[in-house]
């Protein structure tokens, strides 16, 4: 393969220089200016500024509220995450056999996908609202009165059903793509080695699938930690009190609601490290048995 020539030096870092301002700019910089305010008690009004060291990290990491928060966070994200690639490839299996109609179908589920968050928080509002939600009347006929942004477990369990829809199609998209890349040859042989259709997936098309799973595992992670916010913002109805909340909204909370500047930064810097973690994690473990030939 014939690498790309340049005649300047300078042709590769001036193709670069856009995409390293906008990083520089819109991650960067807020960044830094988390990880400087983390350590000052800053007054929202005055504009004066206290150095307090660590004291706004040990506030975080010995508060019962943000230990609840970062545990919810935990159960939150893995629950979105395995809900979205299960039922995500799940779809995509079906379409993938549906041989009359597929475009139809492929729209249809695609259809979720570009509905905003907040939009997508609005319509579980009114899909678990109190007096017209139907999934609340559903709930009903088993004799359980849902009682969502009132009652803990169900405002959680209504979140994670939301966030999950929301993402839905995401994972159906890539996977079907992925599906539908695989040789005939490959499906024919393994049709001819096992007759089970369960156990041929399993052996034989879900490890074809790896790398995009593995793609997709990082992307749900990241969107039910970050792109949630605004599913969780609506369904809450403005009454986080008693409510559940993932550290992503309890950033927001005590950073625009309770004035607490730095507090909220040191916040916003522990997750930052715990994402970076998470991430190297994921790559060193998992990636090393996923093969991309």
């Amino acid at each position: 393969m014939k690498s790309a020539q340049f005649d300047s030096r300078f042709g590769p870092y001036l193709l670069l220089l856009p995409q390293m301002a906008v990083i520089s700019i819109f991650f960067l910089w807020p960044a830094a200016e988390a990880v400087w305010a983390s350590f000052f008690l800053e007054d929202p009004f005055f504009g004066t500024r206290v150095f307090v060291g660590l004291e706004n990290y040990v506030t975080a990491l010995t508060s019962d509220d943000y230990a609840r928060a970062a545990w919810f966070t935990v159960i939150f994200t893995a629950v979105v995450t395995l809900a979205t690639l299960g039922i995500g490839m799940w779809l995509a299996v079906a379409a993938d056999n549906v041989l009359r109609g597929n475009n139809t179908y492929k729209t249809l589920l695609m259809w979720v996908y570009a509905i905003a968050p907040p939009v997508a928080g609005l319509i579980g509002v009114m899909l678990f609202d109190q007096h017209i939600g139907p999934l609340v009347d559903f709930v009903a006929l088993f004799g359980h009165e849902m009682q969502v942004g009132v009652s803990w477990w169900d405002t959680a369990i209504a979140m994670m059903i939301v966030a999950s829809w929301k993402q839905i199609p995401y994972t159906f998209i890539f996977v079907l793509s992925g599906l539908q890349s695989i040789p005939n040859s490959v499906r024919e042989a393994a049709a001819i080695d096992c007759r089970s259709s369960i156990r041929r997936f399993w052996t034989v098309i879900f490890p074809l699938l790896a790398p995009t799973t593995f793609f997709l595992m990082i992307v749900n992670i990241t969107y039910a930690l970050f792109e949630t916010f605004g599913i969780i913002d609506l369904m809450v109805k403005g009454e986080p009190g008693n409510n559940p909340k993932t550290l992503v909204y309890k950033v927001y909370l005590d950073g625009f609601r309770g004035n607490d500047l730095g507090g909220s930064s040191a916040q916003s810097v522990i997750l930052m490290i715990l994402v970076l973690a998470l991430t190297i994690v994921q790559f060193r473990l998992i990636e090393r048995r996923i093969h991309y030939s």
